[in-house]
């Protein structure tokens, strides 16, 4: 029925570069994702001959690079004095993604406040203004992730940007986890903007204000766990509707599997690739 190709963020497989690529072809994945701001992978480390090794063993694999993944924590470009050097990296990483052969980076920025007041607000605007700008240089995206903020919120704020350099990576699981708001609802509300997912899924077990799930701000209390990831298919994302909402809005990019829990992830991704096809079929 649909034609979403189906991704693996590989470092979900909690393994070397090398095995976790191979793990990624043999669990039936058609795309990778990969964490660029460490170790290994990251731009300063990688070398001109490192940067050809790891292409030619994607493509060796018979797959593709769906996105690089250039969160560098910290409450994303929240904290102005931080920025210049967190805007320069993220300009590596993305230079980093086009000689590697992809469009896409996605990131974390922090919350974006609803007043667009705030002095927040527009730190975030000066950042993603620069960062959009470099990345409608090189055709290319920076994808904010999905979760801190309502969709309605984040498109306020992308609409700010006039530009696409700046675009989403929806993760349905966190909105459902975080914000409580509607993964389908969100579809058509960023439709314009979205150029990569992330297959996940969860559940809320408590509303807690995003900004302290973001750690912009500390606990008043401090209470369990406010929400649970969980496999694909048992958590509150209405993948039917999630899906057939992709669809209906045009878009053909990746639905990239994240597992960041669990005692047996290589097993979890198995799974969710199975789970991904049956819904796609």
């Amino acid at each position: 029925m649909y034609q979403f190709p189906i991704g693996v963020i590989i470092d979900s497989f909690r393994t070397d570069i090398k095995t976790a690529v191979k793990k990624a072809a043999e669990v039936g994945a058609q795309g990778i994702q990969v964490y660029s701001t460490r170790g290994e992978m990251a731009p300063e480390n990688l070398t001109t001959s490192k940067r050809k090794e790891f292409a030619s063993l994607v493509a060796e694999n018979g797959l593709v690079i769906s996105a690089l993944c250039g969160d560098l924590g910290g409450g994303g470009f929240t904290v102005k004095e931080n920025n210049p050097d967190k805007i320069k990296r993220s300009k590596d990483i993305l230079y980093l993604a086009k000689e590697l052969g992809t469009d896409v980076v996605t990131t974390h920025i922090g919350v974006v406040p609803e007043d667009v007041n705030h002095d927040r607000y527009k730190i975030l605007q000066e950042a993603c203004h620069e960062l959009a700008e470099f990345a409608d240089s090189l055709e290319a995206h920076f994808a904010i992730e999905t979760g801190p903020e309502t969709s309605a919120v984040l498109k306020t704020f992308l609409d700010s940007l006039e530009s696409k350099g700046v675009a989403v990576n929806l993760d349905p699981a966190n909105l459902v986890m975080v914000t409580g708001d509607d993964p389908v609802g969100a579809v058509y509300n960023l439709r314009d903007y979205i150029v990569h997912t992330h297959a996940k899924d969860g559940r809320q077990i408590w509303y807690q204000d995003p900004e302290v799930v973001y750690g912009i701000k500390k606990p008043v209390i401090i209470r369990e766990n406010s929400f649970e990831e969980l496999p694909l298919g048992e958590g509150d994302v209405d993948w039917p509707k999630y899906l057939a909402a992709l669809e209906d809005i045009g878009f053909k990019g990746f639905l990239t599997i994240e597992r960041e829990v669990g005692d047996n992830p290589e097993e979890d991704i198995r799974n969710a690739v199975l789970f991904l096809k049956k819904q796609l079929a």
